[in-house]
């Protein structure tokens, strides 16, 4: 992976969960959650950065096609993989921003107090990559790159989401979210001091 397609895909997420928590409205349920991510809902405002992520995700797919011994990678391959790139950075997107929608909702209700952005991108992609894995709320600096390799050789290979972005909706409901907010306040203050 290039630091340019992570750093990409950094940006990407943040501005996706920033527009989620700029929003009113927010998803209450995993079940409301799921409903949301059958429709079809398009994010004009994303359109740009999307758009960066999969034309940085190419050379991605060209090694893939070198290491199976495609001398010359036809046209018409590199385009239906880059559409398909497309589709799952998308799907991506708009899964994560209804988990963090999720997650968000949960804290402010739990603690009365506006959820930390920080707080939420970070757990939204901690349970969209691995919804069964316990949270920890350490520093992952490789979480980006694992999300960019997910969404570049996903789409590539055709793999679909939708059951794990509902398991990650499943645990987002289940997260303890008073006592999740207290210890990232605890971490940060922590670092600061």
């Amino acid at each position: 992976m290039s630091a340019e397609l992570v750093h990409a895909t950094g940006r990407l997420v943040n501005r996706a969960v920033d527009q989620v928590l700029l929003g009113d409205a927010r998803v209450g349920s995993a079940a409301e959650g799921k409903r949301l991510l059958e429709g079809s809902e398009q994010n004009e405002a994303l359109a740009d950065d999307i758009q960066r992520v999969i034309v940085l995700s190419l050379p991605v797919i060209r090694s893939l096609a070198r290491g199976a011994k495609l001398v010359k990678l036809p046209w018409v391959i590199l385009a239906t993989s880059a559409l398909s790139v497309g589709v799952a950075v998308r799907s991506g997107v708009r899964e994560i921003q209804v988990i963090s929608s999720l997650l968000a909702h949960h804290i402010e209700e739990d603690t009365g107090a506006p959820a930390d952005p920080d707080l939420v991108k970070k757990l939204a992609v901690d349970l969209y990559l691995h919804p069964r894995r316990k949270l920890e709320l350490r520093d992952d600096k490789l979480r980006l790159v694992r999300l960019s390799r997910k969404w570049a050789l996903g789409g590539v290979f055709g793999r679909k989401t939708e059951r794990r972005a509902a398991k990650a909706l499943t645990a987002a409901e289940r997260v303890d979210a008073k006592a999740v907010a207290a210890r990232w306040a605890e971490i940060r203050r922590s670092r600061s001091g």
